[in-house]
């Protein structure tokens, strides 16, 4: 047995008992409208294409966009789980190339009234959602309610969607200023990154970058990430049209190149300190901390 042979047999030994967790990736934005489902359905996408296990939990209660991209209705969802025993596994939905999608319904809406049983019994039950992905990416609703800041907050990983215009920048900042501002949040344990969308250039992504970045970095003290543009693409605009997803249905266009990218970017960096895997069991442990 050779010293690498000896190295895997003590990793394993020291590892048996420990449950993996998945990598949790929150992906929101300021305002509805800036791309942040297609976002969140296309890196699904290039991350299971580049070997990884992925699952899409739609945190936006109230609009279906992952379920039109993918054509798969959920039968179920949170709420069948918490109110009526279902497993955490059958209500899993299996969207394209072997995504799961889970919907959080009016599970999400009524987080808030649940007992202290309650939320215990959901926590146990998404360990098995940890145990069947390496990446869960979580589609929150729009804007700064609260259920929103709450994910926000809880994820070790955020993606924020802006686009050029004044008024998403503006958003993405009321955002961030709010989220900053929260007693709960913890900056030096959360990474943000920031997606340019609907750009003309390299340039133009990095500049809408660039302002965003200096205002938090003067006046909330902050760090953001930049992880890349999406370019203004006929392919894409035409998918979402078809209610598609523009790296399924051109794949080789521009804006599928793009996404890939920070796919591979995002990847690169798992394994950076800031990024070990909590799980999504862990995120709602601390969404109810006040509970428990």
């Amino acid at each position: 047995m050779d010293q690498a042979e000896k190295l895997r047999n003590v990793v394993k030994s020291k590892n048996k008992d420990v449950l993996p967790n998945a990598r949790v990736i929150t992906v929101t934005s300021g305002k509805g409208g800036v791309g942040k489902s297609n976002v969140a359905v296309n890196l699904a996408v290039q991350m299971q294409r580049l070997g990884k296990k992925v699952l899409i939990f739609d945190a936006d209660f109230g609009l279906a966009n992952v379920e039109v991209m993918f054509g798969a209705i959920p039968e179920y969802n949170l709420s069948d789980v918490i109110y009526r025993g279902k497993n955490v596994r059958e209500i899993i939905t299996e969207g394209p190339v072997g995504i799961g999608f889970v919907s959080g319904g009016t599970g999400i809406t009524g987080m808030n009234d649940l007992s202290k049983e309650q939320i215990l019994y959901l926590v146990k039950s998404l360990r098995e959602l940890d145990e069947m992905a390496d990446v869960i990416l979580i589609d929150t609703g729009a804007g700064i309610s609260d259920h929103v800041l709450e994910f926000v907050i809880a994820s070790p990983e955020v993606i924020v969607i802006t686009t050029p215009e004044p008024s998403s920048l503006t958003d993405a900042y009321s955002l961030l200023k709010t989220l900053y501002r929260n007693p709960n949040f913890m900056r030096a344990r959360t990474t943000i990154n920031v997606v340019a969308n609907r750009v003309t250039s390299i340039e133009e992504g990095q500049h809408v970058y660039d302002k965003l970045n200096s205002v938090v970095s003067q006046f909330l003290q902050g760090e953001l990430h930049y992880l890349g543009m999406i370019p203004r693409d006929n392919a894409l605009e035409k998918s979402v049209r078809q209610q598609k997803t523009v790296s399924l249905n051109v794949p080789g266009s521009r804006s599928a190149k793009a996404f890939e990218g920070m796919a591979v970017s995002l990847l690169n960096h798992e394994q950076e300190p800031v990024n070990v895997p909590m799980g999504i069991s862990q995120l709602f442990s601390k969404l109810w901390s006040q509970k428990l």
